[in-house]
C-alpha cells in the first residue's frame, strides 16, 4: 500500500506531481500513474509501465529541475475517465493526460503527453 496522498480529483494530479517532482521523488512522481500507463517522453518517443516512468524520472529527476503550478483548463470527465490538461507557462502549447478513477475513488494517469511536438518537428 502506498503510503503517498492520492489524487482524488483528476485536477489533484498535477498539484502532486509538481510537489514531488520539486522533492525529487521519482518513485512519487511514477506512483501518480497507472501500471501499464504510456508516457509520451522524451519528446517523440513513449515511455511505457509505472517502473520505466520512476526509471526516467529518475534520471530526469537527477538534474533538480524546478516545476511551477500551471493552472488547469476545465477537466472533461465521463464516468470513471477523465481528460485533464494546462497549458504551459510559456505560452509553447499543451500538456493533456487521460486519467482513470481507481477502485478507491482516487485517479491515477494512464496516458500522459506533457509536451506536444508539432508535426515535421519531431
Amino acid at each position: 500500500m502506498s503510503a503517498y496522498e492520492k489524487a482524488m480529483r483528476p485536477e489533484d494530479i498535477t498539484r502532486l506531481f509538481v510537489e514531488r517532482s520539486n522533492a525529487g521523488d521519482a518513485a512519487g512522481v511514477a506512483d501518480l500513474y497507472e501500471e501499464d500507463a504510456v508516457l509520451a517522453y522524451p519528446p517523440g518517443s513513449q515511455t511505457v509501465g509505472r517502473e520505466a516512468i520512476r526509471e526516467l524520472w529518475s534520471k530526469v529527476l537527477a538534474g533538480r529541475p524546478r516545476f511551477s503550478p500551471e493552472e488547469p483548463l476545465p477537466t472533461l470527465i465521463s464516468g470513471d475517465i477523465a481528460l485533464t490538461s494546462t497549458p504551459p507557462r510559456d505560452g509553447s502549447g499543451a500538456r493533456a493526460q487521460v486519467v482513470r478513477r481507481q477502485a478507491d475513488g482516487s485517479w491515477l494517469r494512464v496516458l500522459d503527453q506533457p509536451e506536444f511536438v508539432p508535426p515535421g518537428r519531431s
